[in-house]
């Protein structure tokens, strides 16, 4: 009985030793994490066929399946039409014709991503047609690299830069050059 009560006092030691490891790592953890957190930044990643995308999470305003559309004369085939959003008026762009990917077919898991551009003054409201929504990523913004130059042949404009994150690259995008805010800008002049 002795020496049950024995291994019992030798496992009660380890399990004391053990979780003052695991309260020191938690302090060192949290120290990482509060660290962290003054240079994170977080993104809403989607995705396109088999590649993944992320916008700034503060530009996101909601998440919303797929509805069918108010078609608009003369627009470029990317701009899919108009929704009634609890009374605004908002374009919906579709990413994929954006891109010059291939057409996918609408789905139950295609949503629109309603984001709001332009500045403070004079901000606007548009949604962004993607094949899915992946999740909220936060990212160390000394982990963002920069757009690749492919040359002129190829368009990097709208990338903000790119971030691993679990072994998968995800191209962040700059909002308001995505939507191209400047060519609304002349239109409404």
């Amino acid at each position: 009985m002795f020496q049950v009560w024995y291994v019992f006092q030798f496992d009660n030691n380890i399990h004391k030793a053990d979780m003052a490891q695991e309260a020191e790592n938690k302090d060192i953890d949290q120290y990482h994490y509060s660290k962290n957190l003054d240079n994170a930044v977080q993104y809403l990643s989607f995705a396109l066929g088999r590649e993944e995308y992320g916008v700034d999470i503060l530009r996101v305003q909601e998440i919303r399946s797929w509805e069918p559309v108010s078609r608009i004369p003369n627009v470029p085939c990317y701009e899919k039409g108009v929704v009634n959003l609890r009374g605004s008026i908002v374009p919906i762009l579709d990413l994929r014709e954006r891109f010059n990917l291939s057409k996918a077919e609408y789905t139950p898991l295609t949503v629109v991503v309603v984001l709001q551009t332009g500045d403070s003054n004079k901000p606007r409201i548009m949604g962004v047609v993607v094949d899915s929504v992946s999740d909220v990523i936060s990212v160390d913004k000394t982990e963002i690299q920069g757009a690749p130059d492919f040359g002129t042949k190829v368009s990097n404009e709208f990338i903000n830069g790119l971030v691993s994150v679990n072994e998968r690259m995800v191209m962040l995008l700059d909002v308001d050059k995505l939507l191209k805010l400047e060519d609304l800008d002349q239109v409404e002049s």
